[in-house]
């Protein structure tokens, strides 16, 4: 299925200049969305890991089914205070403006290896403070998937030594 001709492209938007991908249009088309998760959930169906991570929001939405298909426990990263045990934080740049993200401290084991499920991949500010949020608390980041790449703004370098699986790249 082209998924790229079903994203819909808002320009101007958070920003001007900016050119926003909609993923909402797959997620209201059941055979996009079922092949938008099953791309993303092939891209690392061979590796050996043991936990699939998503970050709020949209990693949400596509990591979980990924995790479920694969037979995986899911890990959300969040937005600072939604978790509701003890907490690691980590701060990052964003295209335009900064963040925070938190995991649990328990939500990896030592020597457990992760993949990270996201919807995008822009400057890989989010990405890689997710991979080091892993990786403070013990575990081993074997893949990132993403269902889009904004291949411009140049995310991969940032996230050089990890593979990396992109869907869609514009």
């Amino acid at each position: 299925m082209d998924l790229k001709s079903i994203i819909r492209s808002i320009p101007d938007f958070p920003e001007k200049g900016i050119i926003f991908r909609d993923i909402t249009t797959v997620l209201q088309v059941p055979e996009a969305f079922c092949d938008a998760v099953n791309k993303m959930a092939d891209s690392v169906r061979d590796l050996d890991f043991d936990v699939v991570i998503g970050p709020e929001s949209r990693g949400f939405i596509f990591g979980t089914p990924v995790a479920y298909k694969l037979n995986k426990g899911f890990v959300p990263v969040r937005k600072p205070g939604k978790l509701p045990y003890e907490t690691k934080k980590k701060s990052y740049s964003l295209e335009y403006g900064n963040a925070e993200l938190e995991i649990h401290t328990d939500a990896i084991k030592p020597g457990q290896r992760a993949v990270i499920i996201d919807d995008l991949l822009a400057t890989g500010g989010t990405s890689r403070a997710i991979a080091e949020l892993i990786e403070e608390i013990g575990g081993t980041v074997v893949a990132i998937s993403f269902l889009i790449e904004l291949e411009a703004l140049g995310g991969r370098k940032i996230l050089e030594g990890y593979d990396i699986f992109s869907a869609i790249k514009y």
